[in-house]
């Protein structure tokens, strides 16, 4: 991985006009705190001009390593069940739980990196999710692998918001959105891995030996992180804790809500509860940030159309995506594939991924975040319409060019999405924002999963799955219509007047 490369870092950081920032790291002071060789080190990379690229591949190898095993966790539910002696429903848990409450964690983690630094809350959260991967490969039933994968889930997403704020404290506005492309890349790549290497080692070890894998390779990424992560810039204010606090509930309340809803049969007396306390949280939270001085998320953010709009359109991709996602391998094993061979199949559509996320940075350079997003939201439901036509019919054919278009759509969309969210607010906010974007991305995958599980409601039939792709189609032609309204809205927290300019015209010239 060669991002291309830029000027050095130097240790002194911005302070904000008002002068809120502090630079954890500057000259002398810096230099002691980070030892001789450490410092040696980074000056070497520095005058090379390569500290950047290992910014970016530590921040990444970070986010890489707490997140890859979802994809075989997907494809393995089946017999992970039989040992349990659990229902799938109840296995789907161990995907869509750590989906919901690390979706909580993201703004309470973004701004605790805006506040305390971005390096600290990312090596924290990354060393935490490292003992407990080692813990998930003893679980025992399935109450504990939905704890263990829940716990590891929500400290690892730490590297998720930090990860990027790291990242774009080196990279200047206009470098961000190829930055970006690399970033999707290794979103794709960390699936991938779980594929190519833990369809294999799952039908020959048995589940467990991913985790162990894992922690061994977290290990690795965490001991690179140490030595080239510099800490960011850090706020004087206090944390909102009250927010947080009612931010958490409405999240939590609203997600748990979503992930019920494949429990109606028992009643909607859950579902219905939980949104009541989501709705509740959310109500506190306004009143609470419209009144504190430093808000967890400031309310101007979400006046902003563009900002607004840039984070629907993730909540949809997000959810077309993952739905077919977990539905793919379903309609796989109808047909009689096996773990691996699934495995195989589903990692066509994450290894185009994975090759269109570079490309989708550079669209997005030449085109303007707007647009790319629109051309890359509108493959996506494609490739969802042709997947649903192949359940029907049954064509492989057709059933591999829609896994195609979908990794395709999704890759290059996504640098745009980001880099646009990134632009929309000042350096010291780019945590909470990334927090905010992360957050609508998890929460539409888990949104995206339970709706589509329920179109297919278990009945295996062409025409169940062809239903359940079918409205994966719908939620992606959703993301084209709010990707049409994007651009670039630079929102200033306590000022009346955003400033505004396309998302084209403020591209890097070509």
């Amino acid at each position: 991985m060669t991002p291309s490369p830029g000027s050095p870092q130097r240790d002194a950081a911005p302070r904000s006009p008002g002068g809120r920032l502090e630079a954890a790291d500057t000259g002398e002071a810096a230099r002691h705190a980070l030892g001789p060789w450490r410092a040696a080190l980074l000056e070497r990379l520095e005058s090379r001009g390569g500290y950047r690229s290992w910014v970016l591949f530590a921040a990444l190898a970070g986010m890489f390593a707490t997140s890859f095993p979802i994809t075989i966790l997907a494809v393995s539910l089946a017999p992970i069940a039989v040992e349990f002696g659990s229902s799938e429903t109840t296995m789907a848990w161990v995907v869509s739980g750590p989906m919901l409450l690390s979706a909580v964690s993201f703004p309470l983690l973004g701004k605790l990196g805006d506040l305390r630094g971005h390096r600290t809350v990312f090596l924290l959260g990354f060393a935490g999710a490292t003992a407990v991967a080692a813990l998930t490969a003893f679980s025992w039933d399935a109450p504990s692998l939905i704890a263990f994968r829940t716990l590891a889930a929500m400290l690892g997403g730490a590297t998720q918001p930090t990860a990027m704020a790291l990242i774009f404290s080196v990279h200047p506005p206009e470098e961000r959105v190829r930055a970006m492309g690399w970033w999707s890349m290794t979103t794709a790549a960390a699936p991938a891995l779980g594929l190519v290497a833990g369809g294999p080692l799952v039908d020959l070890f048995g589940w467990r030996i991913v985790f162990l894998f894992q922690a061994a390779l977290s290990a690795v990424a965490l001991a690179l992180a140490v030595v080239v992560l510099r800490e960011t810039p850090r706020k004087r204010v206090r944390f909102d804790v009250w927010g947080s606090a009612a931010l958490a509930v409405g999240i939590g309340g609203f997600m748990f809500a979503v992930g019920s809803l494949r429990d109606l049969a028992h009643g909607p007396e859950r579902v219905i509860a939980s949104a009541v306390v989501g709705l509740l949280g959310l109500v506190a939270f306004v009143a609470v940030e419209r009144r504190v001085e430093a808000p967890l998320l400031p309310l101007e953010f979400f006046r902003s159309r563009h900002f607004t709009a840039t984070l629907l359109t993730n909540a949809f991709t997000s959810a077309a995506y993952m739905g077919s996602f977990i539905v793919a391998p379903m309609l796989l094993g109808f047909r009689g594939y096996s773990v691996t061979a699934a495995s195989y199949l589903i990692l066509i559509r994450t290894a185009t991924l994975t090759l269109a996320s570079p490309v989708g940075g550079r669209l997005g350079e030449r085109m303007g975040e707007r647009w790319a997003s629109v051309v890359g939201c509108a493959l996506l439901t494609l490739g969802c319409g042709l997947v649903a036509l192949a359940a029907m019919t049954w064509s492989l054919g057709l059933f591999v060019l829609g896994l195609v278009a979908q990794g395709a759509g999704h890759g290059l969309s996504q640098p745009s999405i980001t880099a646009a969210i990134a632009r929309s607010v000042e350096e010291g906010d780019l945590g909470i924002a990334a927090a905010a974007n992360r957050l609508m991305g998890q929460g539409g995958a888990a949104f995206g999963i339970t709706v589509l599980t329920l179109a297919y409601g278990g009945d295996a039939r062409p025409e169940a799955f062809a239903f359940a792709f079918a409205t994966g189609a719908g939620l992606s032609a959703l993301s084209v219509a709010a990707a049409t309204f994007m651009g670039i809205q630079v929102v200033h927290p306590g000022h009346a007047s955003p400033r505004e300019s396309d998302a084209r015209s403020t591209s890097s010239p070509r």
